[in-house]
């Protein structure tokens, strides 16, 4: 398989974001978004994930978190779509359930060309550090229309937010590494009876 590498820039009168993205990575993450929960989840993102994720991110943080946590979303679900190519010999679809703690949390994803997100999530604080947890939504969204990908979120247990976040962005991970991998047995087939996805 071919390097499976991808850099994408957006850049609006809200944010400039540049987010290169390595799908056969160590883990690795440089990223300064300005919002420091989002690092923390980003770094578990690419260390169960492992890929590697370089992010610049620079937004209009004096309004609020939306716009830069919402574009960053987009950017990284474009780097995705376009490091992962045609999608040929892909297992396509990863899920994962990962516990931390009392909470537990299961994300199911499949690169189906076919944006959807069913997120069930019912946060028990309001924010985490100074991050609104309903950007978390927003942010998925975000992926979900420019990676063109369906995921479902759960959570499916969890009275601390702060587990409650980062047991979805672990699963959210290691979903990612499920699906990306390469097939050995598929052999450069198309994963679809479609024959494109």
């Amino acid at each position: 398989m071919s390097a499976r590498i991808a850099t994408v820039s957006r850049d609006t009168n809200e944010t400039q974001i540049t987010v290169s993205v390595n799908l056969d990575g160590e883990g690795r993450l440089r990223s300064d978004t300005g919002v420091p929960f989002l690092d923390h989840m980003l770094d578990q993102v690419a260390r169960h994930g492992m890929v590697d994720l370089d992010i610049d991110a620079k937004g209009d943080l004096h309004i609020d978190d939306h716009h830069t946590v919402e574009d960053l979303g987009i950017t990284l679900g474009q780097a995705f779509h376009q490091a992962i190519g045609d999608k040929r010999g892909i297992y396509r679809y990863g899920h994962a359930y990962v516990p931390l703690d009392e909470a537990l949390s299961r994300v199911v994803i499949d690169f189906s060309g076919r944006p959807g997100l069913y997120m069930n999530v019912d946060f028990t604080r309001d924010t985490i550090g100074s991050m609104d947890t309903q950007l978390f939504w927003e942010f998925f969204q975000g992926f979900v229309n420019h990676a063109r990908v369906t995921l479902h979120i759960d959570n499916v247990k969890g009275f601390n937010a702060h587990h409650q976040a980062e047991t979805i962005f672990k699963a959210f991970g290691r979903a990612l590494r499920m699906a990306v991998a390469e097939d050995p047995r598929m052999a450069g087939q198309m994963p679809s009876t479609k024959g494109s996805l």
